[in-house]
């Protein structure tokens, strides 16, 4: 759980774009901006659920710890991206915690802060209730592909949808490099799966580590995801 000291001045990296500045612009009170270093806890599972968070730079990773210690992560979000949202809703504690998983700048806003934005500011109300419906269809996807496919495929879905986060260039995106444990909580599977699918691709030329993690997404689609999309064109192709 966030305390106040926590807040010192750090050096994240500076914000993609004032698109989350620029939202939040009309909310004066019950907000303000958080820079966190890398590996903070935002909040914690179990903690009291009385605000809303928005991501202007950086990635969150979102998780569940199980009873028996085991985590489970449900998401790494990057700019623009929100968390926390249960508040608004009636949900008292915390079903999830949330860590930076690299510096980061965040706004929070207080439920009842944002909850008078909402009601009062009919494009930040048309706004968000888009990106809810949008984060549904991603849950759904998700689902589907924990459910029918292969670690493998699942480990390509995971690395396409980070490098996609806040790339100009999505197709051969530069990320920061996150842990193969992390991936595996991503997943669904093993550290050493993930280790063994991520030198494969690496051999295969899918993605390149230097410094940072290269991802060649349309080149990763085509070899490692190429039935799923074909399956993908034919059901377009019948639906029209």
């Amino acid at each position: 759980m966030l305390k106040d000291h926590k807040f010192a001045p750090v050096q994240p990296r500076p914000p993609t774009d004032p698109y989350v500045s620029t939202l939040l612009g009309k909310i004066a009170d019950g907000k303000r901006v958080l820079n966190l270093p890398k590996d903070e806890m935002i909040f914690a599972q179990g903690d009291k659920a009385d605000s809303i968070y928005f991501v202007e730079s950086g990635r969150v990773k979102v998780s569940v710890v199980s009873s028996g210690g085991k985590e489970g992560v449900l998401a790494l979000l990057g700019p623009h991206a929100f968390f926390g949202e249960g508040a608004l809703v009636g949900q008292i504690l915390r079903l999830s915690s949330a860590t930076a998983v690299e510096a980061v700048t965040l706004f929070q806003v207080e439920k009842r802060a944002m909850l008078r934005a909402l009601r009062d500011q009919p494009d930040l109300s048309e706004k968000f209730t888009a990106v809810l419906l949008s984060r549904s269809l991603d849950l759904e996807d998700d689902l589907c592909s924990q459910l029918f496919n292969d670690s493998e495929k699942r480990l390509a879905r995971v690395l396409i949808k980070i490098s996609t986060m806040d790339q100009l260039n999505p197709s051969e995106a530069r990320i920061s490099t996150l842990s193969h444990e992390t991936l595996a909580e991503m997943v669904g599977t093993t550290r050493s799966r993930v280790t063994h699918f991520m030198n494969k691709f690496r051999k295969l030329g899918l993605i390149e580590y230097k410094g940072h993690l290269t991802v060649k997404a349309e080149r990763l689609t085509e070899v490692v995801l190429r039935d799923d999309a074909e399956n993908g064109a034919n059901s377009n192709s019948r639906e029209h």
